[in-house]
């Protein structure tokens, strides 16, 4: 790789996320980081007592009633004993040592570390509450001996469970949402009381690595220090400084890295819910405690980005595309829905910032209950619409809608699909992303590749060089932009790019209530091109030159000739560290044409 491409993407990245990110590395590294400097003493319960909720109990969280939870699908026998915390169930590398500093801890001594945090991001806290609060005495005592464990097995600032402020921000949450789900907010235990100290003292000194990341971690991170330093405002001395410090990071990641479309700066549906859950407890929590309102900017950007999202959604499952990165992250589980149930979500986002009820009731509706948010005025569903700031056309049509993202890069990308095509009707994903699967697990850079993608892959490379594990370079742009339009029953849209060899890849998407039609127009010097149609699982068979299966068909022509494409098998990952095989059909050509796809459902 060129020194240009490097500097060119360097400046993508921005002189000062770069000195936050560098200044940051520089301060461990010599041992000068003022983060490295901090002592608390391990916190001891009672952490939680019985419930002094008052008025109407919403339902329970029961997905832990009987099992340990990891990204939403992997499960363990849950057992009278507290888990062990340094424990990875998706590698069977040694444990890392709890005693060391948590700046000495590597990301991947023990394989994928995100393995070892899913359990220390207490989303057990919260479903365990939520029966404590119904008058279940067993999940409050699981709640104060876990509680009491982890704090003994994960002493302040030692071992890989404080290695990462998002993780201590999560549990921060988590801890004051309980409270708050039990009634004992105003006067809560010695306990959390500490437990929480000992967290915003880890996640303050270390926000400006945060923010240096244009990412959630910086909106989750702030948006800890407002709610835990408002929590602790009569506890402890530095607990307004931290509440400022909160909001004032709040207030500007929202103006930086929300565009005035509802885009995110992490390109990610699943990143996209985890910024919008952290504003939306922070409001809900500023409502609450009946603090000052937030600016209206930010008002009016977190109700684009809960619009963005909602348009996000298939109305039948609450699923969403699989686009961008995956890591399974997941807040506020005050409902015992799916994991990939984006429903919940929106629903409390919309009724705090547009004062709209998206879905009607439903599960969905429990986090309303729980945190004592009004209901909104039932409005439309979202429909066709093109988000110009973040590049992605949203085509609905009856029953069946599709997203096909195109480049339109501000903050960096973290996977290589110009021009992925992902197209849903009942419920159904018809064609489809590979989602992640792993951040560290060997080929797992492949998931975010070209060709993992439903585009054209030009000569077995991806659409930009990669720099590193999550660092693309030369990002590409898109022209030719067509934004969404109806034509009679069709909707259609439309957008080009050019890779940095010079190949060149335009594509047009046309969609009804029962079919969508793909030109893809491809020029440019390349020897091979390869458009791949990553489908539903299911008993996929030649009619001829078409592709059959249940009540769907796919058909491909080249220069108006009917061709028959390869099927084979390829994988995904719909779940964090989880992968399956799933049906591809692909076609490959060696010179410039047009290819036009057409699928019937």
């Amino acid at each position: 790789m060129n020194l240009f491409t490097r500097l060119r993407t360097y400046a993508g990245l921005g002189p000062a996320s770069i000195a936050r990110v560098g200044t940051y590395r520089l301060g461990l590294k010599t041992g000068w980081h003022p983060v490295q400097k901090l002592r608390w003493n391990v916190a001891k319960g009672p952490f939680l007592r019985k419930s002094e909720r008052r008025g109407e109990i919403p339902l329970a969280n029961t997905t832990w009633d009987n099992a340990m939870w990891w990204f939403g699908w992997h499960h363990a026998a849950l057992r009278e004993a507290p888990p062990d915390w340094f424990a990875n169930p998706f590698s069977d590398k040694p444990q890392p040592d709890a005693s060391h500093d948590w700046w000495n801890v590597p990301d991947f001594g023990a394989g994928d570390i995100k393995g070892l945090w899913e359990l220390s991001r207490f989303d057990w806290v919260i479903a365990w509450a939520t029966k404590a609060a119904q008058g279940d005495a067993q999940a409050l005592n699981r709640l104060n001996n876990c509680l009491e464990d982890w704090a003994r097995e994960n002493p302040p600032y030692k071992g890989p469970n404080w290695k990462c402020g998002q993780e201590a921000s999560f549990r921060v949450m988590h801890l004051v949402a309980a409270t708050w789900v039990l009634g004992q907010d105003n006067k809560p235990e010695h306990g959390i009381v500490d437990i929480l100290l000992a967290h915003l003292q880890r996640i303050a000194p270390t926000m400006s690595y945060a923010i240096g990341q244009q990412n959630n971690h910086g909106t989750s991170e702030a948006a800890a220090l407002f709610i835990g330093g408002s929590f602790l405002l009569e506890h402890d001395s530095r607990a307004a400084a931290w509440m400022h410090k909160g909001r004032r990071w709040l207030e500007e990641r929202a103006k930086t890295l929300i565009e005035s479309d509802g885009s995110f700066s992490q390109y990610s549906v699943t990143y996209h819910r985890v910024m919008l859950d952290s504003y939306a407890l922070a409001e809900a929590w500023r409502r609450y405690r009946e603090l000052p309102e937030f600016s209206s900017v930010l008002y009016r950007r977190l109700s684009a980005a809960t619009r963005w999202l909602d348009a996000m959604i298939e109305s039948e499952t609450g699923d969403a595309p699989n686009i961008g990165a995956n890591d399974g992250a997941r807040l506020l589980p005050l409902t015992g829905t799916d994991y990939r149930d984006f429903r919940p979500s929106v629903q409390l986002a919309a009724a705090l910032f547009e004062e709209r009820d998206a879905f009607g009731d439903g599960p969905w509706t429990a986090p309303l209950r729980w945190l004592s948010v009004r209901d909104g005025v039932p409005g439309l569903r979202p429909k066709s619409v093109t988000f110009g700031k973040g590049g992605y056309h949203v085509l609905r049509a009856g029953e069946a809608f599709g997203v096909l993202r195109y480049p339109r890069f501000r903050f960096r990308p973290s996977q290589a699909d110009a021009l992925h095509f992902d197209l849903w009707t009942k419920g159904v994903n018809l064609l489809r992303d590979a989602g992640t699967y792993s951040y560290n697990a060997d080929g797992a850079e492949w998931f975010s590749s070209t060709a993992a993608h439903n585009t054209i892959e030009f000569d077995g490379r991806s659409q930009m060089p990669r720099l590193g594990r999550f660092l693309f370079g030369n990002w590409v742009d898109a022209d030719l932009v067509e934004t969404v339009h109806q034509c009679g029953k069709n909707v259609t849209a439309a957008a080009g790019y050019t890779d940095p060899e010079g190949a060149r890849h335009h594509r047009q998407i046309t969609l009804d209530s029962n079919s969508m039609v793909c030109r893809d127009t491809i020029s440019g010097p390349f020897r091979r091109a390869c458009l791949r149609w990553r489908l539903a699982p299911g008993p996929w068979d030649f009619d001829g030159q078409i592709l059959r299966t249940e009540g769907q068909s796919l058909s491909i022509e080249i220069d108006g000739s009917p061709v028959i494409p390869t099927l084979t098998t390829t994988i995904e990952s719909r779940h964090y560290q989880h992968q399956s095989e799933i049906p591809v059909a692909l076609v490959i050509v060696d010179r410039p044409t047009q290819l036009i796809t057409k699928m019937t459902f």
